[in-house]
Parts: C-alpha cells; sequence; structure tokens
C-alpha cells in the first residue's frame, strides 16, 4: 500500500489549491478525481473563460449559518494573492462588469496554471479513480481505490457539491461527513433559474429570450442586474443572486424600469397625447412584447385617456413592483453551486480541520459557505484550499 502525507479528493479548483500549497511545505501529496481530466467546472464556468475571481470579494458576499466564519481563510489569501498568480504565469485577463475577472482566452489556462504548480511542488495526480471506501486508522487514513489501497496522515475533502451533475457532480463529500459524524447544513441549488408554474408560463411564453435590467429583491436582500425571461420562467444575474436566498413559498418583487416613475412617464403622456395606448409609451422604455404583455396583463391596454390616476399607479406597479411567486428552481442540473454543507461549526476556522477528527480537512464548496455569483465561490475555492494547505 502507498503511503502519502496528504490525500486530497477532488481535483477541483479548492483540491488542486490545497495540493499545490502541501506540496509546496514538502509534504508528499496524492490528488484524486473519478473524472478523466482536472478542474472540469473551471473549464466550463464563465462561458468557458473562467470567471476566477473577483476584485470586490470580502466576506460579506458569502451566505453560510455561521457568516464569520469564512473571514479568516478569505483575509490570509485574499483576490489579490491569486491575482498574482495569474500573472506570474502570464495569463491574460480582465474586468468584466462588479469587478469579475475572467481569462481573455481559455479557462483551461487556470486549470494548466493549477496543474503546472501541482508538478513543481511534488504532487501527484490521479485521475479517472473512484474512492470506494475511507477508513480512519491509528496513523490517520485508509482508502480503497479503484486502482488499489492508499494511507495517508491527513485525507483533504474537496470534492465539491451537487451542482451540474452531468460534470460528474457526487454527495461524495456529505456521505464522507456523515460517516466521521459531522453535521451537514440543508443542501439546495443556488445560482440557479427560478420556474413558474403551467398557467403563469402560458401567459409569459412570448416573452422567452427577452431580458431587462432589473432590481429583483427576496426580503431584505436585492440585486440589480440583467433578468432573462426563459420558457422555464426566469434567469439571469439578478435572479441567479436572488435565487440564493429564495424559498418555496416566497415572493420576489421585481422592478424592470429601476429608478424610473413610471407613473410620472404616463401622465406626462397623457396630457401630451391622450390617444396613444399604454403599451406605446412603455415600448419607449421596455421591449415591446414586455410592455404589450404588461398592458394586457394589467387589462389597461387602451388609451391613456381613459385612465384614471388609480389605473395609471397600477401600470407602474405591474413595471416596478411586480411580485410573483416562482414554483421551484432548474434545481441541480443547472445550479452554479450547492448551498448549505458541512457545518462550519465542526470545522477549525483557520485550518479547515474538523475539530473532532484530527487530520481530517473540508474545503470548497462542501462547506457550509456559498458565494454571490461573479468569481466569489472561485475566491473562496482558493482561499479554503489555501488554509488547509498550510496545515495538512
Amino acid at each position: 500500500m502507498q503511503y502519502f502525507d496528504v490525500v486530497v479528493i477532488g481535483a477541483g479548483a479548492a483540491g488542486m489549491m490545497c495540493a499545490l500549497e502541501a506540496g509546496k511545505r514538502g509534504r508528499s501529496v496524492l490528488i484524486l478525481d473519478h473524472a478523466r481530466a482536472p478542474g472540469e467546472k473551471i473549464r466550463i464556468s464563465g462561458g468557458g473563460r473562467c470567471n476566477f475571481t473577483n476584485i470586490h470579494a470580502s466576506p460579506k458576499n458569502f451566505l453560510s449559518q455561521n457568516p464569520h466564519f469564512c473571514i479568516s481563510a478569505l483575509s490570509r489569501y485574499t483576490q489579490r494573492h491569486f491575482i498574482a498568480l495569474v500573472e506570474r504565469h502570464g495569463v491574460a485577463y480582465h474586468e468584466k462588469t462588479l469587478g469579475q475577472l475572467f481569462c481573455d482566452g481559455s479557462a483551461r489556462q487556470i486549470i494548466d496554471m493549477l496543474v503546472e504548480e501541482m508538478q513543481e511542488s511534488g504532487v501527484e495526480l490521479r485521475l479517472s479513480t473512484v474512492v470506494e471506501d475511507v477508513r480512519k486508522t491509528a496513523g490517520g487514513f485508509e482508502l480503497a481505490l479503484s486502482g488499489g489501497r492508499v494511507g495517508c496522515s491527513s485525507l483533504v475533502v474537496a470534492c465539491g457539491g451537487k451542482s451540474i451533475p452531468k460534470m460528474g457532480a457526487t454527495g461524495l463529500g456529505y456521505e464522507l461527513a456523515a460517516q466521521f459524524g459531522l453535521p451537514v447544513v440543508e443542501t439546495r441549488p443556488a445560482l440557479v433559474p427560478l420556474t413558474f408554474d403551467a398557467n403563469t408560463l402560458v401567459k409569459l411564453a412570448p416573452l422567452s429570450g427577452i431580458a431587462v435590467d432589473a432590481d429583483v429583491g427576496c426580503g431584505k436582500t436585492s440585486f440589480s442586474e440583467a433578468m432573462l425571461f426563459t420558457h422555464r420562467g426566469i434567469s439571469g444575474p439578478s435572479i441567479l443572486q436572488i435565487s440564493s436566498y429564495w424559498r418555496e413559498g416566497d415572493e420576489i418583487a421585481i422592478s424592470m424600469l429601476p429608478g424610473t416613475d413610471v407613473a410620472g412617464l404616463l401622465r406626462e403622456a397623457k396630457r401630451a397625447n391622450g390617444r396613444q395606448a399604454v403599451q406605446t409609451v412603455l415600448a419607449a422604455h421596455l421591449p415591446k412584447k414586455l410592455a404589450q404583455a404588461i398592458a394586457e396583463r394589467t387589462g389597461l391596454d387602451g388609451n391613456l385617456a381613459d385612465l384614471n390616476d388609480a389605473q395609471i399607479k397600477t401600470v407602474d406597479a405591474a413595471v416596478n413592483a411586480w411580485r410573483i411567486k416562482p414554483a421551484g428552481s432548474e434545481g441541480y442540473r443547472t445550479a452554479e453551486v450547492t448551498l448549505g454543507g458541512v457545518d462550519t461549526n465542526a470545522l477549525d476556522q483557520k485550518t479547515m480541520q474538523v475539530k473532532s477528527v484530527p487530520g481530517l480537512y473540508f474545503i470548497g464548496e462542501v462547506v457550509d459557505v456559498t458565494g454571490w455569483l461573479g468569481g466569489y465561490n472561485f475566491q473562496w475555492a482558493w482561499s479554503s484550499g489555501w488554509a488547509a494547505g498550510q496545515a495538512a
């Protein structure tokens, strides 16, 4: 049986970062993945260009039952550290919007960078390898793999969440947490499109493919980014963001002309030319099909001259205070990340080590730390992986 100082399960963003950092410390490291290539979620992220971090990343951009847990790792390995690594490897990048950094070229450049760093640190990468069993031993851990058995003193679980199962996502991380008696915060799809019931979809079907810049809120949280009507419901950055805060049965509030006094526009248009239709005025500010749908939904698709002030306010509310209750989400199939995960109360925030099982670490998406859309989840992967790599 081969023996290593450190075995990392999962050759994704967090796992590779942890492995290369442990290797730099002179530790013998084996990193495993059941996939045929490392960093598969990195490869498809950001439309193939990898939104690898966000220049504004801070603890306020993350959800967790313990919002303070992520502070240590994020403050010790920041976005500036990862940007410096990217620059050192000559990977060209650009800021897209809201601090999001993308590769100018392919996301594979980030994967190649991490693999090169692992090679330089002496890390062994073993792909197409399934973990069949994990046992605690007196000296550490023993793993039964599809290709044999290995032992280690430190075991790092970095096998991600349940999102995008077609990329090979499994629940192995949660199974290992349960095996070692760790509590797991309820998991659910996050950063995911929301869906409508059949009746609502029939009414909104003509809007599929239409996008607007919108304010979307749920409870006390709101986001201002693009929203897209789809044949299943609504998507786009603002919807993906709010999906992490939404729960079944909740309403969301949508403003499709944020900052615009729609009632004032209609009153002014009525004074100027009362024979105009409501949708004609709205179409000057919104896509034509959407303007028509709003007029029809309110039943106020006649001339402005026929509208009283209460009806004008009704149209205003339909545009900027549209309240709707999604039926559900598209689920893990399209979710970018998994909300919830290994309870952070079971982990040391500085090292990511399990408090009750010395030598066992959980990092990345499998932990109950979930970032906003826009490179934040990658930054958590880099930061948590780095933290464990200093200790494992």
